[in-house]
């Protein structure tokens, strides 16, 4: 499989708001994991436990959207749009990147740019 057709994948997985799943179909156990310009987090564990806590803060995804996606060699670049009503009744809007180094059909190391302050809705 080309990894213009995994990204595809990915983001179908997102879209559909597989988050858990997607980590644990296309990233690699070994993976390091970067917002902006945090420390970045390691293994893939990590990832799964970082992105549950922040699930359970969503009541509801209101629009997942990858708007284009860029591939060379082994690596790709997503650009996401969320729209988020969050417990309590927030309402966000992320639009962010997501810059990936592919290990085969698994991503090795990703770092998000974002603006750290969500635009509320």
């Amino acid at each position: 499989m080309t990894l213009r057709a995994r990204v595809q994948e990915l983001i179908a997985y997102v879209e559909q708001g597989l988050f858990l799943e997607a980590y644990r179909e296309f990233y690699h156990n070994d993976v390091a994991v970067q917002e902006n310009d945090t420390a970045p987090r390691l293994g893939l564990a990590s990832s799964l436990e970082h992105e549950t806590c922040f699930l359970e803060t969503v009541e509801t995804f209101d629009k997942i959207n990858a708007r284009s996606f860029i591939v060379d060699g082994n690596r790709a670049a997503i650009r996401w749009n969320f729209e988020a009503t969050l417990k309590g009744g927030r309402r966000m809007s992320r639009d962010e990147i997501a810059y990936q180094e592919w290990d085969g059909e698994k991503i090795i190391c990703e770092r998000y740019f974002f603006d750290s302050n969500p635009q509320l809705l």
